[in-house]
């Protein structure tokens, strides 16, 4: 059983040009074993995104491939309007990736990272807004610490403000929120939630639900390779056939344990 909020083939052909991110029928197999099955969905600019499912489900590997780290064995993912097969470096441009493992350049400083991302992309001005952004991700004390020093929270904070200093049109984050000490969760919270008011987009990894639950606008959930439920909370809560006060966690236990019974599972692909 597939619960779905929202119809995105009909959201496709009505405002294809709004899309940021689109995959249609994308499929990953290792070998025999298929890791993603036929997963189709898509993200408008201003989106937060939640990607959620048990260990194994797919949700690194299709991250994954939304960023050309792994190739689908089949469908196709779009980025900013570009094939990611057909025009892998203009699609590239159009995101910045956070995996969940963080690795910096040890022996530079955190002002040092942003400095080598504003040259490495030649964003024009950007020294004038470092000190804006460390101050608002908790990092303006770290300014000259060398990377090798800091712990793993503010190393992904560290990730964050390279990604942010870029102004890409997506942002994918997988764990983002990992290591994070509750003030660090809240500014992250704050700075994502004010990106997307301007129009970016995120898609995130999580399983934390509580924190997804009040972060994100879509929810897309998998289990062992397929999609379960994409639509907002209120929406899923409602296919599901669960309470108006239902948690995103309730839905989420709903959800992938129905899934658990095989003929739940005819028909979904």
């Amino acid at each position: 059983m597939i619960l779905c909020g929202r119809n995105d083939t009909d959201d496709a052909v009505k405002a294809h040009d709004a899309l940021v991110i689109e995959v249609v029928d994308f499929a990953k197999n290792y070998g025999n074993f298929p890791a993603v099955r036929e997963l189709s969905f898509t993200v408008r600019p201003g989106e937060i995104v939640g990607l959620v499912g048990p260990n194994g489900a797919g949700k690194t590997t299709t991250l994954r491939a939304l960023t050309g780290i792994l190739r689908p064995t089949r469908g196709t993912v779009r980025i900013g309007g570009r094939d990611l097969e057909q025009e892998p470096v203009a699609a590239k441009q159009q995101f910045a990736y956070i995996p969940d493992t963080v690795h910096p350049y040890d022996l530079l400083t955190v002002a040092e990272h942003l400095h080598f991302i504003a040259l490495a992309y030649r964003i024009k001005d950007a020294e004038a807004n470092y000190g804006e952004l460390l101050e608002e991700l908790g990092l303006a004390d770290k300014r000259d610490q060398i990377a090798s020093s800091l712990s793993r929270g503010m190393t992904q904070k560290l990730a964050l403000a390279c990604a942010f200093l870029r102004e890409p049109r997506v942002i994918i984050l997988d764990e983002p929120l990992t290591g994070l000490d509750p003030r660090g969760i809240r500014n992250i919270k704050d700075s994502i939630h004010r990106r997307a008011a301007d129009g970016t987009a995120f898609l995130l990894s999580s399983h934390l639900l509580h924190l997804v639950e009040a972060l994100c606008d879509q929810v897309l959930i998998l289990h062992r390779g397929r999609k379960m439920a994409f639509g907002s909370l209120e929406q899923i809560r409602a296919l599901a056939a669960l309470h108006a006060d239902a948690s995103l966690e309730d839905v989420f236990f709903a959800v992938t344990e129905r899934s658990d019974d095989p003929a739940a599972l005819a028909g979904t692909s």
